[in-house]
């Protein structure tokens, strides 16, 4: 077992540390010993150490808590689920610990530099009917961007195209020719000078779709460090945040029939560290 698991883990594991420690351990605990047998079709568990991650500046604002659900405003560079080199600094881990709800679980997610307006279901019994709504497309959202103000842009207009992911890199692109499977309908709501507010209302929700479709447009959204270049901006920069909201959540409850609406506290143009204390979970006022 010892030759196989520094054979298969991850490189960023330090299995000579780990094994000796007893740290790999088998589904009844029983830890694993460099000389046990290869013993195939088994579960072997272990923790891998984490780095200390900063702390995200912003708040998690509650925007709405009852007994099956809470939606809560997250600022950007808060990635939704842990991931990668984001942990203990996610909104499930934050907002779990905030709110003594252990099986507190996201119900769609944003893009960690994506700020604004997420569900979760409070406990697992609620998890189907919500994740249904999105899997089905009744839940209607609602972003807001800052970009370049366009004389030339025609508004409400609709992106379609095919979007796929390009891996490896974190990126995606528009693939010409293939069949739709993005579209985002998109209005200018205020001009700022240069600037605009676009309301952006998607209909399918790809891989930085919307992000792509304003770039496509001749107006990227501002402070966007991947498109249309990638900055290479490091993932503890807090500095920047994209200019891109997720104003709106608004849904017809599954359970109860009731029509919700829901409204995100923060307004553009959002601001970067330094600018707003790190906190807790902060209750907003509630949306009906």
């Amino acid at each position: 077992m010892g030759a196989w698991l520094r054979d298969h883990v991850d490189a960023r594991v330090d299995v000579e540390a780990l094994l000796p420690a007893g740290q790999f351990v088998y589904a009844d605990a029983r830890p694993v010993a460099e000389s046990d047998p290869y013993r195939p079709h088994t579960f072997v568990w272990f923790h891998r150490d984490l780095r200390d991650e900063p702390v995200v500046p912003g708040r998690l604002t509650v925007v709405h808590h009852d007994e099956r659900v809470v939606v809560v405003d997250k600022p950007a560079f808060l990635s939704t689920v842990p991931r990668g080199r984001h942990v203990v600094q996610s909104l499930v881990v934050r907002l779990r610990d905030e709110l003594g709800l252990p099986d507190l679980t996201p119900m769609h997610r944003l893009d960690r530099v994506t700020s604004g307006l997420v569900l979760c279901a409070v406990g697992k019994e609620w998890r189907g009917a919500y994740q249904a709504m999105f899997a089905t497309g009744t839940v209607r959202k609602t972003y807001r961007a800052l970009a370049p103000w366009r004389a030339g842009l025609e508004t409400p207009t609709t992106v379609r195209d095919h979007i796929a992911a390009i891996p490896g890199t974190g990126r995606a692109e528009v693939v010409p020719g293939a069949p739709v499977n993005a579209e985002t309908l998109v209005e200018l709501e205020e001009r700022r000078g240069d600037l605009a507010i676009y309301r952006l209302t998607p209909r399918t929700g790809r891989t930085h779709q919307l992000r792509l479709h304003l770039r496509d447009l001749g107006a990227p959204i501002v402070d966007d460090p991947l498109y249309p270049d990638d900055l290479e901006v490091d993932v503890d920069d807090f500095a920047r945040p994209l200019q891109l909201l997720a104003s709106e959540l608004a849904y017809v409850d599954p359970v109860d029939g009731t029509p919700r609406r829901f409204a995100s506290p923060r307004r553009l143009p959002l601001v970067g560290a330094g600018s707003e204390p790190p906190g807790g979970a902060h209750q907003a006022g509630h949306a009906g």
